[in-house]
């Protein structure tokens, strides 16, 4: 069939009649003349057994020339089994996701089915099952490890290469136990996104057997008397600010997780009462701490400063936030002790030790860690057990420090009936 027939002189001579009526130039390209004047380049072609028709704009806009290679390209897909019609819609489909996409990235979301995207869901469909502060950690993991590596890519074109990509850093610096969560919280989104069609793998699962065994860690505690009186004496010639002094000084008397001494707060500690009551968020349970004569005169002698506030021991920033997680660790080392002797969760383990061979009940001990039995809901209506023993415990442990401190010769106290 012959193509380009006429010249761009005919095209532009066609005037409008009072019917459309098309001008041929060959090889399904035609020129359709409007009865209001507007010229329309047309192909027209036979797809699939149907015959179809392709718009390549409006003349003069579209120039002779122009519409007869825009012709071209669609005869040869034809040609090659394609339809032009299907590739335009499928080319307009793609740039208005790219629009889309630009406009969510503008706005800080992220991609839609990308792998922050099907995370993110995960997150909030499994909020109410997790502590709030678990699932901090967790989100916080993706922002930091994650979402900055992957977070844009389509979740199903994630590769296990990919995923190592992300830990191989960690365990390079031999943060193992860092490097196994952020792939079980990688894997864990997979698991969500298998289950709702994103995807049909898990690439982190493969990545598991690459990362080396967390060995585990005893938190490093001093646990022979002359020891504990020589850190006691240590501690007391600290010469740090008074709120960190009097949290170092606190710390033994108590023996609490150091996160729960660093944001004691005033509402929950009752000076006449000698008692300490607040949430555990460890292990969800409502705890009491007797408070042992030496540990009420520290609190009184920081009232004065911090009581009008919500913690006992702020931030030195005045941010309203509670004293920094690392002070006491820091303030450890700055008497000395490395991370290897004494550590901060240390004074527990020196409780622990001391107290069971002093021959305390094992579990008014535990029950004063608040290390809780298995069977949560007995915890959970018996948290006062043994107090009566731990008051009595909590006052002599208070004394017996106060001794191993003078270097007085200690001998083993039993435990009181």
């Amino acid at each position: 069939m012959a193509k380009n027939l006429n010249k761009d002189t005919v095209y532009r001579a066609a005037k409008p009649k009072d019917k459309d009526y098309t001008i041929n130039d060959g090889e399904c390209l035609a020129l359709l003349v409007k009865t209001n004047g507007s010229k329309l380049w047309r192909f027209i072609y036979r797809f699939g057994g149907k015959q179809n028709r392709l718009g390549f704009g409006s003349y003069p806009e579209t120039s002779l020339e122009s519409a007869r290679r825009k012709a071209e390209a669609a005869r040869e897909q034809v040609a090659n089994g394609i339809d032009p019609s299907a590739t335009r819609k499928q080319e307009k489909a793609d740039n208005q996701q790219a629009v889309e996409a630009q406009i969510r990235l503008d706005a800080g979301l992220p991609l839609i089915n990308s792998f922050e995207y099907v995370t993110r869901d995960w997150l909030a469909s499994t909020a109410h099952t997790v502590r709030y502060i678990t699932q901090q950690k967790k989100l916080r993991r993706f922002e930091l490890y994650v979402f900055p590596a992957i977070g844009q890519k389509l979740i199903g074109e994630v590769k296990s290469p990919d995923v190592f990509a992300i830990v191989r850093p960690l365990i390079i610096k031999n943060q193992l136990e860092t490097s196994h969560r952020v792939r079980s919280d990688i894997s864990g989104a997979f698991s969500y996104a298998i289950a709702h069609g994103y995807t049909d793998y898990d690439p982190a699962q493969a990545v598991g057997a690459q990362i080396p065994a967390q060995k585990v860690k005893h938190n490093a505690a001093v646990t022979e008397p002359k020891e504990v009186g020589q850190l006691l004496r240590d501690i007391s010639c600290y010469q740090g600010t008074f709120v960190v002094q009097c949290a170092l000084r606190l710390s033994p008397y108590l023996f609490q997780r150091p996160g729960e001494i660093r944001q004691m707060e005033w509402k929950d500690i009752d000076l006449i009462a000698k008692e300490w009551r607040y949430f555990v968020t460890k292990t969800e349970t409502q705890h009491i701490v007797p408070l042992s004569r030496q540990a009420v005169e520290i609190l009184e002698a920081i009232k004065p400063l911090t009581g009008t506030g919500r913690y006992v021991f702020p931030s030195s920033r005045g941010d309203g936030r509670p004293m920094s997680d690392g002070t006491i660790r820091t303030a450890l080392k700055t008497l000395g002790y490395q991370s290897d002797e004494m550590s901060a969760h240390g004074f527990r383990t020196t409780a622990s030790t001391l107290l069971n061979e002093q021959g305390w009940s094992p579990d008014a001990i535990e029950r004063q860690l608040c290390h809780m039995p298995k069977d949560q809901v007995r915890a959970a209506y018996n948290r006062a057990q043994y107090l009566d023993e731990r008051r009595r415990m909590m006052q002599a442990w208070a004394d017996y420090l106060d001794a191993l401190k003078t270097g007085a010769q200690v001998i083993q106290f039993p435990r009181q009936a």
